[in-house]
């Protein structure tokens, strides 16, 4: 490939490329960098930090949280900023789109925010309280599996299979809650099991 450069269009870029250069080579190059680290500290120092897991896939990126407000003294805490974890192994401080739009769904109107039901021939959901919202489940689960669980197989070796409920695991989740999960599921018999991640 032939590109025609005139000898005026050659020492123009020259002399910006050496002019670019030279600031970069006496430090003003990273002088914003420096200007933002120097305020930081300044602009979250009245924020509560956590970190925590990106809640959309399998890859885990750490983030931080700042929330405004002290529990500890009775004040709600409002998430005002999210971003990535820098000391996290996985993303060093980087977040893909969606990731970077957590606090959109933090904020969102239509965020689900506590257990709802809706009744038979009923056409809204009704809010219900956690306690309701667990014991039902459980007691469905126990009623379900006491109903099909296979204790034996043709040949009466004990299997306790339970094949009519699934479990579908989160994939944002330290490996002591994925094998707690694991025990449990396998524990009650379960043999449709899968995870998030491989969703």
């Amino acid at each position: 490939m032939n590109i025609e450069i005139s000898r005026r269009q050659l020492m123009k870029g020259t002399g910006a490329g050496l002019a670019v250069t030279t600031l970069g080579a006496l430090g003003f190059g990273d002088m914003e960098t420096a200007f933002a680290a120097s305020i930081r500290p300044y602009k979250l120092a009245s924020l509560t930090e956590t970190r925590n897991t990106c809640t959309y896939c399998s890859v885990a990126c750490g983030i931080i949280i700042y929330a405004k407000g002290d529990v500890k003294k009775g004040e709600r805490a409002d998430i005002i900023h999210i971003e990535g974890d820098t000391d996290h192994p996985t993303n060093r401080g980087t977040l893909c789109p969606k990731g970077a739009a957590l606090l959109d769904i933090v904020h969102a109107k239509t965020r689900t925010l506590y257990p709802q039901v809706r009744k038979p021939g009923s056409d809204k959901f009704e809010r219900v309280s956690w306690d309701f919202a667990f014991d039902r489940i459980a007691r469905l689960m126990k009623d379900d599996r006491d109903k099909n669980i296979v204790a034996r197989n043709n040949d009466g070796v004990t299997v306790n299979r339970w094949t009519t409920t699934g479990f579908l695991a989160a994939s944002a989740t330290t490996n002591e809650t994925a094998w707690t999960t694991y025990k449990v599921v396998r524990s009650a018999g379960m043999v449709v099991f899968d995870n998030q991640a491989r969703v």
